[in-house]
C-alpha cells in the first residue's frame, strides 16, 4: 500500500512540471477564464484535470504516490504563493493586473477584446450591478481574480461576485 522508491521520486518530478505547465497554460488563459466560468471552461477544467492525471502518476496508482503528487502541487502552491507575497515581479507574473474596461463613461473596446470579454458580458455584470448604462460608470476594471468592478462618479460601493467593495478615486 505504502512505498518509496524511484517511482516516488518520478511522481514528484512529474507533479511538479503539470503544476507549473498549468499554472503558466492558466495564466496566459487569461483572467476571464478564473471569474467568468461558464460550462465550457467546467467541461475544460474536468477535461484537463483527467488528462494530467495519468502524466503526474504514470502507472503508480499507490495511495503513496497520490499522496506525494498531491504534496507535490500543494507545496509548490504554497511556494508560489509565498513568491507573490514577497515579490511584486512574481506577483505581477502569477497573477497579473487589473485591466481597465471603461474610462468616464467610454468603453475601451480594445482592452475588452484584449481580454476575451464581449460587450454582452459587460452588459450583463453591470445589470448585476443595478447599473443602467455606460454613463453611470467612472471606471470598470477587470480584476486579476476575474470580476469586474465598477466605480461610479458617486464613489458608492460596487458589487461584484464575490464580496462587496468600497473605492475611491
Amino acid at each position: 500500500m505504502l512505498r518509496f522508491g524511484p517511482s516516488l521520486i518520478e511522481v514528484a518530478a512529474r507533479s511538479a512540471l503539470i503544476y507549473v505547465a498549468i499554472l503558466l497554460g492558466m495564466r496566459f488563459a487569461g483572467k476571464r477564464e478564473l471569474g467568468q466560468m461558464n460550462v465550457v471552461d467546467f467541461v475544460v477544467i474536468l477535461l484537463i484535470a483527467n488528462a494530467v492525471q495519468n502524466a503526474m502518476v504514470g502507472s503508480d496508482n499507490t495511495v503513496s504516490g497520490g499522496i506525494v503528487a498531491a504534496a507535490v502541487i500543494l507545496g509548490l502552491n504554497k511556494l508560489a504563493a509565498a513568491a507573490a507575497a514577497r515579490s511584486s515581479r512574481w506577483r505581477e507574473f502569477l497573477q497579473g493586473h487589473a485591466t481597465r474596461l471603461v474610462a468616464d463613461g467610454r468603453l475601451l473596446a480594445d482592452n475588452l477584446e484584449r481580454e476575451g470579454l464581449t460587450t454582452d458580458e459587460l452588459e450583463m455584470a453591470m445589470r448585476e450591478r443595478d447599473i443602467a448604462s455606460l454613463e453611470e460608470v467612472k471606471a470598470a476594471y477587470l480584476e486579476t481574480d476575474g470580476t469586474i468592478s465598477f466605480i461610479d462618479y458617486g464613489n458608492k460601493m460596487a458589487r461584484t461576485r464575490r464580496r462587496l467593495r468600497q473605492f475611491r478615486h
